[in-house]
Order: C-alpha cells, then structure tokens, then sequence
C-alpha cells in the first residue's frame, strides 16, 4: 500500500480523533472548550492581579486551545462520520455488483476501507494504520476475542502479489504476538505465496474471495432488520444443532454437534465437533 504523505501535528491530531466513534469527537469538543475557557479566565483574572510572564504564556495557550482543540475534535468527528459513510457505501455497491471486477476500480484508500468494513461487519474490532510507519506495511489491526491479526492490503490490478510480501507480513505477526494475519489483494497470488501461507497461521484472500465475504456479510445485515420487523428472535441457522443433518465424527464415528469457535482466526464462526468432545476431537 502507498505511504502517506507527511502530515502535520494538527492533521495526525485529527487523524487520532477520527479514529474514535464520531460521536466521542462531538462529545469531547464542547467539554474541551468549557475546561479551557475557564482556564483562560481564571489565569487572565491571575493576570490582572498579579502580572507575571507565566501567567501570559498560560492565558495564550488557554485562549487559543479553547477553540482549536474543540475544532480538533469536531473535524475529526466529521472525517469518521464521513468514513463510515463511504464504507457503508462502498461494502453496498460491490455487494450489490455481480463480479468482482468492481475491486478494480477502487483507490488504494477506498480498497483499504472496504476490506476493514469486511472484517468489521464480520465481528472484528479494526484500528486502521494505512500501511505508514515502520510496521512491514500493515494496514489494519483487527481484534476479536482477545486475539490480535494483522492485514495487509494490496490494490493491484496487474500484478500478483509475491511470496516476499507474505514473508513480511508473518515476521511483524511473530514480532508483535499477533494471532494470525491476512493478506488481501484484488489481484491474485503467486503459487510460491500460496505455498509459503500454507500451514502457517496466514489467510491469502484474493478478489474473489473478498468479494465473497463482502456479499456474504451483506446478506446477514440484511437478515436483521428483517426479522426484528417481524418480532421474532434472531437465529443462526448454522448455530443450531440438528441431530438429523449432523455428519458422523471422522475419528470415532460418533454423532457431531454444531460448535462456536472462541480463538483464533475463526473466532465466532460454527464448525462441527465431536458430541464425545473432550474424549475425541474430531472436527469437520
């Protein structure tokens, strides 16, 4: 991914800010202003009776930060409102697309929001990096149950992405504790990546296969409203056992029962285990 361009302390401020619901940004202005319009009086009512050069450094400071840090906070408010937005946007249109050739069209930036709007709407906590710093250029830090990942994003159409790229991405997951990670391209892989990601503990996700999650979350966003019209409880088909559909356990032929994973990469997906579980531990 692109490196960001250099910035300056008040766009890294407001970069901070927006990466708070933007709700906290709209909260937080107007207590900034109330706490440091107080401070300014208070220190210019200092300053009439007792002029000192500190007093004067201080009454500066409060007199412009009780409206710059406000401003702070709104903007940044305003850049989250604004992202959430063109996530929600861009997640609708390539779910509503029929191929992912739509994934070619995108910006760097526009790509890095859909993939963290993927993982967020599959349960994921998403801290956005934009790939800038020296972190082996990760883009997004996901968090679900107690687990840290790592992704890596890469908008490129014409190329593969290499196995160098998905060497990069396990060393920084080793060197950091992370769980797992994910390398996301809109393009394809090489065959030496995919055989380097196998039996290690990282996800290659292709365009088609992003676009699958994307549509594939979509379809559950939908579901929700649409039962809570309804009146009626929220059920996950695939979280439900049923004994008559239930496959035979591969290692000792027993009846499986349907599992919620709590670790992990697959953390919160279903899977089948062994109703004879701790005894055997066969899954599928």
């Amino acid at each position: 991914m692109p490196r960001r361009r250099k910035s300056s302390a008040l766009d890294d401020m407001i970069e901070l800010v927006s990466m708070l619901p933007w709700w906290a940004g709209a909260v937080m202005a107007p207590i900034c202003y109330l706490l440091l319009h107080a401070w300014a009086v208070r220190v210019a009512a200092e300053m009439i009776a007792k002029p000192q050069l500190t007093s004067g450094i201080y009454y500066a400071l409060g007199s412009v930060g009780q409206y710059l840090l406000p401003f702070i906070c709104l903007a940044g408010a305003a850049m989250s409102a604004w992202r959430r937005h063109q996530r929600k946007t861009l997640a609708d249109n390539v779910s509503a697309a029929k191929t992912a050739d739509v994934l070619e069209g995108m910006s760097w930036r526009e790509f890095e929001l859909l993939v963290g709007e993927g993982f967020r709407r599959k349960g994921f906590q998403v801290e956005e990096l934009g790939g800038a710093g020296a972190d082996g250029g990760v883009d997004l830090v996901l968090r679900k149950g107690g687990e840290k990942y790592l992704v890596q994003c890469k908008q490129w159409r014409a190329y593969k992405v290499t196995v160098q790229v998905v060497r990069e991405l396990y060393g920084v997951m080793a060197a950091s504790g992370a769980a797992g990670g994910f390398v996301v391209t809109s393009g394809r892989f090489t065959a030496d990546a995919r055989e380097f990601a196998q039996g290690r503990n990282v996800q290659l996700m292709d365009g088609d296969a992003l676009f699958a999650l994307i549509r594939s979350v979509r379809e559950k966003v939908r579901d929700v409203p649409s039962r809570a019209a309804e009146g009626k409880p929220r059920i996950e088909p695939e979280l439900v056992s049923n004994a008559s559909a239930a496959p035979a356990c591969p290692r000792c032929a027993g009846q499986m029962v349907r599992r919620t994973a709590k670790k992990g990469a697959n953390a919160g997906e279903a899977f089948w285990g062994c109703g004879a579980f701790p005894k055997c531990r066969g899954t599928a």
